[in-house]
C-alpha cells in the first residue's frame, strides 16, 4: 500500500493587497520559528496528524468523479451461498489432481454477477455474541449435512428453529473444552502469551478455533468450498474467524512465518505424499519455533488403527514416514499423548545447513522465489528456510500477548519506509481515528458487530485500537501493495493477502462490518469505472488480462456480497470518489451519509453506510 499522507496547501484570496499578503507572510514565518523553540517532539507528531489528508488522484481543481445512478436487480434464489471464485457449478472446468478444483478460480469479467445475492427465506440477524458461539439460526445457514452424517459426533445439533453447537468433533468426542485442555497441557505456551495466533487445517464448524478465543488465542479456521457442509459459513455465522481455503497446489494467502500454531484434527491430509509439499507450506507460514499439532490417523495408531480400516503394520508405517519427514524439515517431536502429537519448528538457522547437501530431501528452496510470495504462487517441493535476520520474530524472542500489540515488529524494516517511528505514528493515529469512528458510528464496540474486516490495512492499526471490543478483525493487504502482512501476524493479529479486483474467499452474509481506508485513491490506476462508450468486445478482450479491468461497482458489489444485512460499511475516501461510492451505493439499496473525518479536511471524506435487510422476490437476473 502507498502511503496517501499529505498536507493541505493555503491559496490567498485573489483579491487580497499586497501589503496583506507580506504581513500575512511575516507572520506565518514568526509563527513557525517560534513553533519549533517552544513545541515538543509530541506535539510536532500531533501537528502532522492533525494536517494528515490522503490526496486526491486528480488535481483538487477537478470535480469529483461523477457516474449514472443505476439499482442492481437481484440475483436468483439459487445463489444465496454464492461464492464466485470457488463455484462449485465452474468445478467441471477444472482437473481432480491434488483437488485443484477446490482452489481459487475466479470467472472474468464478462462472467461476472452484477446483481445483489439474496438472503435465504426466512433470514433473521444473527444472534450476538458471545451466544453465537453456541447456536445460529438455522435459516442463515440452511444445510443438514453436517448434522445428519455427524450426528454421532456432536459437531452440531439442529434443535427447532436453530443450530446448536455441543462443540464435539470427530477427535473430541469427550468435547473441545477436554481436548485443548489436552493440548495445553503438552504446550504450556498456551498459556502464558507466548501462542497467540494459530491456523487449523480442515476446521470442521470451527469449535476448535471458538474455544481458543477464551484462552487468548486467535485462530484462523480454513476449510474448502463444499457443496454440502458449508463449515466456513458455519464457522462466520457463530463469529468465528474463518475463510475459504486448501492447501492444494497454490500457496496459502499467508506470510511465511506468521502462525506461532498450526493444528489439524483428522483433516486427512496425505502429508507425506508428493514429496511432502503440503506438510512443506506449513512449515513456510509457521513461525521458528512454533508448533504444528496433529490429532487422527496416524497418531496413536497402537490404539486406534482398527477403526481406520487399514492394518497395524500400515499405520506404523505412516507414522514413521510422518515422523522421518518432520525431521528432515527441522521439526522435533515436542510431546505426545494419547490422540495428539506436537511438534516444533527449529527456532533457529542451524539445524537447515544439512539442506544444503547434494542428497538433501526435500531441499533447500533457492532465494529466486519470494518467501512472502503468497498469491497464486505454486507449491514448490523444497524447504523455506527463515531468513537469518529474523531474531526477533522466533517465538523465543517475540514479545509475549498482550505487550506484542503494541511493539514494534522487527519486520516492519522490510517493508519501503517502514520504520520505529512510522509504527508507533500509525498506532496513535488509529487510535484517534477508532474514537471518532464510534462518535459517528455508536454499534462499533457493541454486541451488534463481531465480524469486522480492514480491506486495506497497512500495520493493522485499525484492528489494534478496537482490540478491547467484542470483536475480530480481519486484516486484508492488498497483492498489488507493500508486504506489511508480516507484520500485523507479528502484533499477534490476523490477516490475508487479496486482491480487490476479485471475490473474497467468503460466503455471503459473513461480516457485520467492512471498513476501506483509501482503497480506490491508493489504487486509482486500477479501480476505474468502465467507460460508457467501451465497447463489448472490448471488455470482454481486457477481461481476458488478470487484472486489466478494476471497475469500482464490482469491489461495491463484493462488499454488498459479503456484508450482513443490517450490517455497516466505513469507506474512508478521497472527495473525488465519495459521491461516486454513494451512488453506486445507492443502486445496492444502501443508505449512506457523508461525514468528516476526524480533522475536517476538505479533500478526504467518510461514508458511514448501512445495508439494508430485504428478502427476494425471487427475481431472476443475469
Amino acid at each position: 500500500m502507498k502511503y496517501k499522507d499529505g498536507k493541505p496547501g493555503s491559496h490567498p484570496d485573489k483579491n487580497s493587497r499586497v501589503p496583506m499578503a507580506m504581513m500575512f507572510v511575516v507572520l506565518c514565518g514568526l509563527s513557525f520559528y517560534l513553533g519549533g523553540i517552544f513545541c515538543s517532539e509530541k506535539d510536532k507528531i500531533e501537528t502532522t496528524d492533525v494536517a494528515e489528508v490522503v490526496s486526491s488522484p486528480r488535481e483538487s481543481s477537478v470535480a469529483p468523479l461523477q457516474i449514472k445512478s443505476a439499482a442492481f436487480p437481484e440475483c436468483s434464489g439459487d445463489y444465496q451461498d454464492y461464492t464466485p471464485c470457488t463455484d462449485p457449478r465452474r468445478w467441471k472446468r477444472y482437473g481432480n489432481h491434488r483437488l485443484t478444483f477446490m482452489e481459487r478460480h475466479c470467472p472474468p469479467v464478462f462472467e461476472r454477477k452484477e446483481c445483489l445475492v439474496p438472503p435465504p427465506d426466512g433470514y433473521k440477524p444473527p444472534i450476538t455474541w458471545p451466544k453465537s458461539r453456541d447456536q445460529c439460526w438455522y435459516r442463515n445457514v440452511p444445510y443438514d449435512w453436517i448434522d445428519k452424517q455427524k450426528s454421532n459426533q456432536h459437531w452440531l445439533r439442529k434443535d427447532g428453529e436453530k443450530f446448536l453447537f455441543p462443540g464435539g468433533g470427530t477427535m473430541f468426542p469427550r468435547g473441545v473444552g477436554a481436548y485443548v485442555d489436552l493440548m495445553q497441557d503438552l504446550i504450556p505456551e498456551m498459556k502464558d502469551g507466548t501462542i497467540r495466533s494459530a491456523i487449523d487445517t480442515g476446521c470442521g464448524v470451527a469449535s476448535w478455533g471458538g474455544d481458543l478465543l477464551d484462552r487468548g488465542i486467535l485462530t484462523v479456521s480454513l476449510a474448502p468450498r463444499d457443496n454440502h457442509e458449508a463449515q466456513v459459513q458455519f464457522a462466520l455465522e457463530r463469529g468465528i474467524p474463518a475463510i475459504l481455503g486448501i492447501i492444494s497446489t497454490q500457496r496459502l494467502p499467508f506470510p511465511s512465518n506468521a502462525f506461532d500454531m498450526a493444528h489439524c484434527s483428522r483433516c486427512l491430509i496425505p502429508w507425506t505424499e508428493f514429496g511432502g509439499i503440503y506438510l512443506l507450506e506449513v512449515h513456510r507460514i509457521l513461525r521458528p519455533g512454533g508448533f504444528w499439532v496433529l490429532s487422527g490417523p496416524p497418531v496413536n495408531y497402537e490404539n486406534r488403527w482398527r477403526g481406520w480400516n487399514t492394518t497395524v503394520e500400515e499405520q506404523k508405517s505412516d507414522y514413521e514416514k510422518l515422523q522421518e519427514l518432520l525431521t528432515s524439515m527441522c521439526f522435533k517431536l515436542y510431546d505426545k499423548k494419547d490422540d495428539i502429537a506436537v511438534w516444533q519448528k527449529a527456532s533457529d538457522n542451524s539445524c537447515y545447513s544439512k539442506l544444503t547437501y547434494p542428497d538433501a530431501y526435500p531441499p533447500k528452496c533457492d532465494d529466486s522465489l519470494e518467501p512472502d510470495s503468497a498469491w497464486y504462487t505454486p507449491l514448490r517441493p523444497c524447504v523455506v528456510v527463515p531468513s537469518p535476520r529474523i531474531k526477533k520474530s522466533a517465538m523465543e524472542s517475540i514479545p509475549k500477548w498482550p505487550e506484542r500489540l503494541h511493539a514494534t515488529p522487527e519486520r516492519i524494516l522490510d517493508v519501503h519506509g517502514g520504520s520505529a517511528s512510522a509504527f508507533k505514528h500509525d498506532d496513535s493515529k488509529w487510535k484517534i481515528r477508532a474514537k471518532h469512528y464510534k462518535k459517528l458510528l455508536p454499534a462499533l464496540g457493541s454486541d451488534k458487530i463481531r465480524n469486522v474486516m480492514d480491506m486495506n490495512t497497512v500495520y493493522g492499526g485499525f484492528a489494534a485500537a478496537v482490540i478491547d471490543d467484542p470483536l475480530w478483525v480481519m486484516n486484508v493487504v492488498s497483492s498489488y501493495a507493500a508486504n506489511t502482512l508480516p507484520v500485523v501476524f507479528d502484533r499477534g493479529l490476523i490477516g490475508t493477502f487479496h486482491d480487490w479486483c476479485e471475490a473474497f474467499s467468503t460466503y455471503p452474509r459473513t461480516y457485520d462490518l467492512l471498513h476501506l481506508d483509501g482503497l480506490f485513491t491508493a489504487e486509482s490506476h486500477r479501480y476505474k469505472p468502465l467507460s460508457d462508450t467501451m465497447k463489448s468486445e472490448e471488455i470482454h478482450e481486457q477481461s481476458l488480462h488478470a487484472s486489466a479491468i478494476c471497475d469500482m461497482k464490482y469491489v461495491l458489489l463484493e462488499m454488498d456480497r459479503i456484508l450482513r444485512p443490517a450490517g455497516y460499511a466505513i469507506i474512508r475516501e478521497s472527495s473525488y470518489f465519495a459521491d461516486a461510492i454513494s451512488t453506486i451505493a445507492r443502486g445496492m439499496r444502501w443508505s449512506c451519509r457523508r461525514e468528516d473525518t476526524e480533522y475536517g479536511v476538505e479533500k478526504e471524506k467518510i461514508l458511514i453506510c448501512q445495508k439494508k435487510l430485504w428478502h427476494s422476490s425471487n427475481q431472476s437476473s443475469r
